[in-house]
């Protein structure tokens, strides 16, 4: 009988090198990006945020600011800034970029809204003041009665801060625009959000030729005001695709651009194609400002709102 041989035990493993990356990235799920260094932002706390919040629920309001999920909202809630999200919290849009609520109809049009926005304005000592929307394709005049009727009250409410919309296509109607621009804001926003040939995917009920045109004719009704649009990077558009639609913006007179880097809300939402590096911003906002904008903001952290009163002043400067 032949011995049996025995079985070699196997060698000691080397110990695993300890994981020392931040607690929430080692925690992440399969399929959520993990965000690089310069994406590393602080959580939503300190005296400025609790109180910028309790007067947000007190008066029953929205920011867009929450529904959207910015990466800011701590640094601008803590320094008493925010933006005003009117017409209810569901959108009747399903854009692949967005975490707001979607659904068929918004609801009923609160029309004391203006006035509880208004209020907040006055409380927090605003110097500049944003209000944004959902978009209510349900509506006759797609939201813009409310719009002009925010501006009027927080003009009366505090006459000396600034005040910027940022509104949805309204559909491409003339009538709803001329509504709000009748008002005169001191700054007419809409984003574009992405380069046109994303558009289908990303934003499916919108077109960037409407989206152009509305910003330019809001110029051409009200020299006034300032017009002003934002985009995202990181959702599969390229360089060259972006300083393309860079020179579209300029022709089509819009003078202040927001660039910021694209985040997904979640695993429902479109992917995160790349994380853009500083250096890549840093490059569209010198390209931008050779291209004749009157303020650029280019930066991973950028949102449309992000540092508003700043570029209220530089647009107004400029």
């Amino acid at each position: 009988m032949q011995p049996i041989p025995l079985t070699p035990s196997p060698s000691p493993r080397a110990p695993r090198a300890p994981d020392t990356r931040p607690l929430h990235q080692r925690l992440l799920p399969d399929g959520v990006e993990r965000r690089p260094p310069w994406l590393t932002v602080k959580l939503p706390a300190g005296d400025g945020y609790q109180r910028l919040h309790g007067i947000m629920r007190g008066l029953q309001l929205n920011t867009v600011c929450e529904e959207a999920r910015c990466p800011n909202i701590g640094e601008c809630w803590g320094r008493g800034t925010a933006t005003f999200m009117i017409l209810g919290d569901v959108c009747t849009r399903a854009c692949a970029f967005c975490a707001v609520t979607s659904g068929k109809r918004g609801g009923d049009v609160d029309w004391d809204e203006p006035r509880r926005v208004a209020e907040a304005v006055q409380r927090m000592g605003l110097r500049h003041a944003v209000v944004t929307s959902v978009d209510r394709d349900d509506l006759p005049d797609f939201g813009a009665g409310i719009f002009a009727a925010t501006i009027r009250a927080i003009r009366e409410a505090l006459p000396g801060c600034t005040i910027e919309v940022l509104t949805p296509d309204f559909n491409g109607s003339e009538d709803s625009l001329q509504t709000v621009i009748a008002e005169v804001p001191d700054i007419f926003n809409h984003n574009v959000e992405t380069v046109g040939r994303l558009y289908r995917r990303v934003r499916p009920k919108a077109d960037l030729r409407q989206s152009l045109r509305l910003l330019q004719r809001a110029k051409q009704l009200e020299p006034r005001s300032r017009t002003k649009s934002g985009l995202m990077l990181g959702l599969g558009e390229t360089l060259d695709e972006v300083r393309e639609l860079l020179r579209l913006m300029r022709e089509h007179d819009v003078e202040v651009v927001t660039i910021g880097q694209y985040l997904r809300p979640s695993l429902k939402h479109h992917p995160i194609i790349r994380f853009v590096s500083p250096e890549e911003f840093a490059e569209l906002g010198d390209y931008g400002r050779a291209l004749g904008f009157q303020h650029v903001e280019s930066g991973p952290l950028v949102r449309s709102s992000y540092h508003a009163a700043e570029q209220a002043v530089a647009a107004v400067a400029g």
